[in-house]
């Protein structure tokens, strides 16, 4: 047997290696982007409910604001 089939036969155990190793990590990779999509959209669901309770705390907070002005104004006005 010459060296250069011994290096053709080492080359191609490398490589079978390599491949196996790549078709791993892309099914790795797949998963890992799955669940990045889950976590995205519950993060995306998450702000949304934040944002639906800071737009009704800000419809309460204004509203009682706009009483206290309006007590301060005729508070004002009677004296």
């Amino acid at each position: 047997m010459e060296w250069a089939q011994v290096l053709v036969i080492i080359l191609s155990i490398f490589l079978a290696i390599f491949l196996l190793l790549a078709i791993a990590l892309t099914v790795i990779l797949i998963k890992l982007s799955r669940q990045i999509k889950t976590v995205t959209g519950s993060a995306a669901r998450t702000a949304e409910n934040v944002e639906k309770a800071v737009t009704s705390v800000t419809k309460v907070t204004s509203l009682s604001f706009l009483a206290k002005t309006l007590k301060k104004q005729f508070n004002k006005s009677k004296k």
